[in-house]
């Protein structure tokens, strides 16, 4: 693929200065945006990390941690609950055990998966 063809697709899911893994994860942001800006949400946050297993040393040697990374937290005013959401189009195995080492973790989070 040529650089005209990569710089596009990064445009046909950039917004608000933010390029976005997927158009699906593009577009859910415009609507938690939008939500915001209506009063619904408040403190919309992008790419929030979580440590799933500190970093450590073993034999000599650094190992780093493990995290996983949300595309969105978002305080819902309704329910006064923080949301940490993520969209998901296809699963990759990585993050099925990233997201059961989050769970596990944080058992008081309020995850959503979003499909699209």
């Amino acid at each position: 693929m040529s650089g005209r063809y990569q710089v596009a697709a990064k445009a046909d899911r950039t917004l608000d200065g933010i390029t976005f893994d997927s158009r699906a994860e593009m577009n859910r942001y415009a609507e938690l945006h939008m939500m915001e800006r209506a009063g619904l949400i408040k403190d919309l946050e992008t790419q929030p990390e979580y440590v799933l297993q500190p970093g450590f040393r073993f034999r000599g040697a650094s190992v780093r941690p493990i995290t996983y990374r949300a595309d969105f937290r978002y305080l819902d005013i309704e329910s006064n609950r923080i949301i940490v959401e993520d969209q998901k189009g296809h699963p990759t195995a990585e993050y099925k055990i990233k997201k059961k080492m989050l769970l596990y973790n944080y058992p008081d989070i309020n995850f959503m998966e979003v499909k699209g």
